[in-house]
């Protein structure tokens, strides 16, 4: 990534302290190859995806020093509600984090505050996309939360130096290999090389325009990773050698259908619907790692679903 400067946001004169918000455009891959490594800098993915301009809205203000409140102890592991002990919530550090309202616990951006060494914040998340349906929401999330806290506590940071610690905390997480990254540059990103912006190697597809997709439900991204993934591997570096040589949106949408076959990630609700789209002549997808199905244009709408409608975001993370 070539961006080094973190940018810098007005604080809210309404409020006590600094307040700096972030957007972080959804990110859906499209097919993607884990090269895992000791060292999460230098762990990812290759691949290539979209990011949209439905996304997550990451708002950091300071607070007091208390633990951590929670609501029917429930917790957030990047895009999976899981469940949290009592003593767990007890040791929590005083950050407050909430998912659309609700407290959580963020695994990726809990990681990404003690890595910042961030003080007593309160972290509010916002999405405009369906969580665990393969929208990158649990590192778009870490990825607010380290641009809104650099900005709001002038912690002195890079944009990639903040771009490689919510990195490490989404992978550390095990949430996520590659979305911080691609959700930073925004557009159509092809991860050429994997890691932090150290360590990765990204191009870009020069394409925009209307995306329509439908979320079927959840789908476990931890443990699709955490599962064999050479067959994911496999199919992942055939789908960008393919992609590499004919580098257009309809050759990214080909290559993600035969990748999904090959890895064996359709699931059946997903396939009827891209079969759908394509026999009415459109394009479509699958979202890595979700129950999604995404289509370029009027795709799904032409095929009869009842679609929600975003577009391909060029400008990527950012703070406003």
């Amino acid at each position: 990534m070539s961006e080094d400067t973190t940018e810098t946001a007005v604080d809210d004169p309404s409020s006590d302290g600094c307040k700096a918000r972030a957007v972080v455009p959804a990110h859906v891959t499209a097919f993607f190859a884990p090269a895992r490594a000791d060292d999460p800098a230098e762990s990812g993915a290759t691949g290539a995806g979209l990011a949209l301009t439905d996304g997550i809205e990451t708002v950091v203000t300071p607070r007091d020093g208390r633990p951590t409140p929670k609501s029917d102890n429930e917790s957030m592991s990047g895009s999976d509600a899981e469940s949290m002990s009592e003593s767990d919530a007890e040791s929590t550090p005083s950050h407050r984090i909430t998912l659309d309202g609700d407290p959580v616990s963020i695994d990726a951006v809990e990681g990404v505050l003690a890595r910042l060494a961030v003080p007593a914040a309160t972290v509010r998340v916002t999405t405009h996309v369906p969580i665990a349906a393969g929208f990158g929401v649990s590192g778009g999330a870490a990825l607010g939360a380290a641009l809104a806290a650099a900005d709001c506590f002038d912690l002195a940071r890079t944009r990639r130096e903040l771009v490689a610690v919510a990195h490490a905390a989404e992978v550390a997480a095990g949430t996520g290999l590659g979305d911080v990254v691609a959700a930073a540059r925004g557009g159509v990103p092809v991860r050429l090389a994997a890691g932090d912006p150290n360590h990765a190697r990204l191009d870009r597809l020069p394409a925009r325009g209307r995306i329509e997709y439908v979320a079927f439900g959840k789908l476990s991204t931890a443990t699709v990773l955490a599962d064999d993934t050479q067959a994911v591997t496999t199919a992942g570096t055939a789908a960008l050698d393919r992609l590499r040589a004919t580098p257009t949106l309809e050759e990214l949408f080909a290559a993600a259908r035969e990748f999904a076959t090959a890895a064996d990630l359709f699931v059946p609700e997903v396939r009827d619907a891209v079969d759908a789209v394509q026999a009415t002549g459109g394009d479509a997808a699958m979202a890595m790692l979700g129950r999604t199905v995404i289509a370029r244009g009027t795709g799904l709408s032409d095929a009869g679903y009842d679609p929600s409608v975003t577009r391909i975001d060029p400008a990527g993370a950012r703070l406003e």
